[in-house]
């Protein structure tokens, strides 16, 4: 019954994006090419003192990425130390300045990685204000940076990307803000509340009553879903009934995860006038996702143990009413975007069913990803396929008309190399220097290989802007506050300025003509290269610390 039910819905999944994917990627496409601007953009042009015509080089572009989001971090993190100063903080005190940085960190870099309760650490003003704004806002940017990668594809040796001021205000106007608000009506639909008549009055077990504050729950429910953002009112995320009560809204949390990132192929397909190419891309993506589905399905529906076989599988830190079928479906969901909100304990699932949450964050978030980042990170990897699939057969090194020559896998090389550095750095930092491990060590519920892969996961999560965690890991010491937040920085930024950088070097380059010495890049010998591509750099860098947290728990 319980394989009946997640083939069930991973069908439904798969028709409703079907459905979807081609108006929605066009519509994209349609966004960021369009000459017109709305009037209400046009009045945000004047405020902020922007000419909507004028087009921007990689380093232009790129000095307005970095400039809006240090504001941004500036501005939420003085929203956080003097949220006792705002009006509906609800008397809650100024957050500490390393959990302030982390969590300013966190959502500027669209991470959402929360080492607090939301419900008790900040007030109405601070969530709506400063992470609600941010969840729009750093989900904009990542869409951005994934659309000027196109155009340096598609760029006749002009230089030029577009401007970052008009691809932004596109993005929330015109994208994020309407389906945001469709979204949390369907979910108010679904019975996820929407209330700001504090305090709530609900029964606890021992059948007295505990006053919890119910917040704007709907709206930022949609909202930090079509971002891929986990951050969550309530500490549970979407395991609580008022954020997800059914199966019915943990299904439609699943497709707003999945929406923007898997419709993103398509819009590639047709701003570069080819939607084969979109399709490979596509293909690629949804065979990660599908291969860690299965996997993960199996390795929780595993009955090894007393407890599990009494329950017919791995029931410990699930909700009952989603079963095995929707969390897992869920976990896949969020861990293969950079969302991290979870509707189950990612920390009691089974050893090597951990593993594979963890493995969706090491592959970059590439199946499908987040908004934006997703694509832009398949991207660079598709980059990295055809030079060596074009090297292996002697053929000439192109990807959708543009030659891939020293400078871009240059690029690509150190775009690979961050993400490892940081988690594996981090890691080895935070054990090795006695004052950091201290830190960790006392923080930490666990030991043993399971308590090295909470620490494994955090620095994963962070680094790769996911938010997810495993939460047997205390995340709130000066330490990790400091160093995940800067993990979460550097994770975010340093491959955007990579990735502009390629963009502007692509730009510079005219088109190359097509010869029958090209790879062809939208065949499904590609997508099996481009797969391999993805797969080997994970594996490679990952397996050793893998193989002393997960594996060598699974296996003991």
């Amino acid at each position: 019954m319980g394989a009946f039910s997640a083939a069930a819905q991973f069908a439904a999944l798969v028709l409703v994006l079907g459905v979807l994917h081609k108006p929605l990627g066009d519509y994209m496409a349609h966004v960021y090419t369009s000459g017109r601007h709305l009037r209400a953009e046009r009045a945000v042009y004047r405020v902020i003192g922007v000419n909507p015509d004028a087009v921007q080089t990689w380093r232009s572009y790129l000095r307005a990425v970095v400039g809006f989001s240090l504001i941004g971090l500036l501005v939420l993190y003085a929203l956080l130390r003097l949220q006792q100063f705002l009006p509906a903080s609800l008397g809650m005190e100024p957050m500490d300045p390393a959990l302030a940085f982390n969590t300013a960190a966190s959502f500027v870099t669209n991470t959402n990685w929360q080492a607090y309760s939301g419900e008790s650490a900040l007030g109405y003003t601070a969530q709506m204000a400063g992470l609600a704004v941010q969840n729009f806002a750093s989900a904009a940017v990542g869409l951005c940076i994934a659309v000027a990668l196109i155009r340096g594809f598609t760029a006749k040796a002009t230089g030029t990307l577009g401007n970052f001021w008009v691809d932004l205000t596109r993005s929330i106007f015109r994208l994020l803000l309407p389906l945001a608000f469709v979204a949390a009506l369907g979910l108010l639909a679904g019975g996820v509340i929407q209330n700001f008549n504090d305090p709530l009055a609900v029964h606890t077990l021992t059948g007295q009553l505990q006053s919890i504050p119910g917040g704007p729950v709907a709206s930022q429910e949609a909202i930090k879903l079509l971002g891929t953002n986990g951050g969550g009112f309530f500490n549970a995320n979407s395991a609580h009934p008022f954020e997800n009560p059914s199966p019915i809204t943990n299904f439609a949390e699943i497709v707003l995860m999945l929406l923007i990132p898997f419709s993103l192929p398509r819009t590639l397909g047709t701003m570069l006038g080819s939607a084969k190419q979109g399709y490979a891309v596509l293909a690629a993506m949804g065979a990660l996702f599908t291969v860690s589905f299965v996997l993960l399905a199996l390795a929780e529906h595993s009955t090894a143990g007393t407890a599990t076989a009494a329950a017919g599988a791995a029931m410990e830190g699930k909700e009952v009413r989603f079963g095995i079928p929707g969390t897992v479906l869920f976990a896949t969901t969020s861990t293969g975007t950079s969302t991290g909100a979870v509707n189950a304990a990612h920390d009691s699932f089974t050893a090597l069913g951990g593993m594979l949450p963890m493995l969706n964050m090491m592959l970059g978030e590439i199946a499908p990803g987040g908004v934006g980042s997703g694509l832009y990170g398949m991207l660079v990897i598709a980059i990295l396929a055809v030079f060596i699939g074009s090297l292996l057969i002697g053929r000439t090194a192109q990807l959708f008309g543009k030659k891939i020559g020293p400078t871009q896998i240059k690029l690509v090389a150190l775009y690979i190399l961050v993400t490892p550095a940081l988690i594996l750095g981090g890691l080895a930092v935070s054990l090795a220097i006695p004052g950091a491990r201290d830190s960790v060590l006392d923080s930490r519920a666990n030991s043993g290989p399971h308590g090295l892969s909470e620490l494994i996961y955090a620095f994963t999560s962070a680094a790769n802007n996911n938010g997810s965690a495993f939460a047997g890991l205390s995340a709130d010491t000066p330490w990790l506050n400091t160093v995940l937040g800067l993990a979460m920085l550097i994770g975010r930024f340093a491959p955007i300025v990579l990735v502009l950088a390629l963009a502007g070097s692509l730009a510079t380059s005219a088109p190359a003509a097509e010869h029958g010495s090209m790879l062809p890049t939208h065949r499904p010998q590609f997508v099996g290269l481009l797969l391999g591509a993805g797969l080997l750099t994970t594996v490679l860098t990952y397996f050793p610390v893998l193989a002393l947290g997960p594996l060598a728990e699974g296996l003991g």
